[in-house]
């Protein structure tokens, strides 16, 4: 595939004896490279020389160096957004909806028995200090606190890990960025 590409923009002619089949010509308009072919057969060996000729011109440093820029002008422009800070009145709010939701969602369950307010405890804290610390609007609800709610309730031994940060994130997707933009006042008025 690569040749049948490099072979559409070079043609080759042959040298004549006299051009230099040494060097590297360059002009505006066209590029030659001059090339030495050997092959070999037992003792005697041939060689004749090759010239490729490049048939369009390269395009020209301004309209590399526009392409490039306006690239680049896309790129900061994408890195240059700022999310809103975390709001803590929101923060506490939003993690005394998540609370009341896990405890109505996890005591339907069977297999936390006693531990359920261990459990819904130390998710709400999690889920407490995200809020605070790093959401700061739709975009920017991460899964790592989910995960660690996850690590947290394995590393301590309590049952329906899985479950229980299954459950978090599931409300936290369904809810949390609109009830950001209902807080903001941004709220689009889609209900979904």
């Amino acid at each position: 595939m690569a040749m049948s590409k490099a072979a559409a923009f070079l043609s080759v002619t042959p040298i004549t004896s006299n051009q230099n089949s040494t060097c590297l010509n360059s002009s505006p308009s066209s590029t030659s490279v001059s090339l030495f072919s050997s092959i070999s057969k037992s003792s005697s060996s041939l060689s004749f020389p090759l010239t490729l000729k490049r048939t369009t011109p390269p395009p020209s440093p301004s309209v590399l160096f526009s392409f490039f820029s306006s690239k680049n002008k896309q790129i900061n422009g994408a890195s240059a957004y700022k999310f809103p800070d975390p709001i803590p009145e929101f923060a506490e709010a939003e993690t005394e909806k998540f609370r009341a939701n896990l405890i109505k969602k996890l005591t339907k369950k069977d297999i936390y028995g006693d531990s359920i307010e261990e459990v819904v405890g130390i998710c709400t804290e999690i889920f407490n200090t995200f809020l605070h610390t790093e959401y700061g609007g739709p975009g920017t609800l991460l899964v790592i606190p989910f995960i660690d709610m996850a690590d947290t309730l394995t590393e301590r031994g309590l049952p329906g890990a899985p479950q229980a940060a299954r459950a978090a994130v599931v409300w936290a997707q369904k809810h949390v960025d609109k009830d950001w933009n209902k807080w903001t006042g941004e709220d689009d008025g889609d209900d979904n």
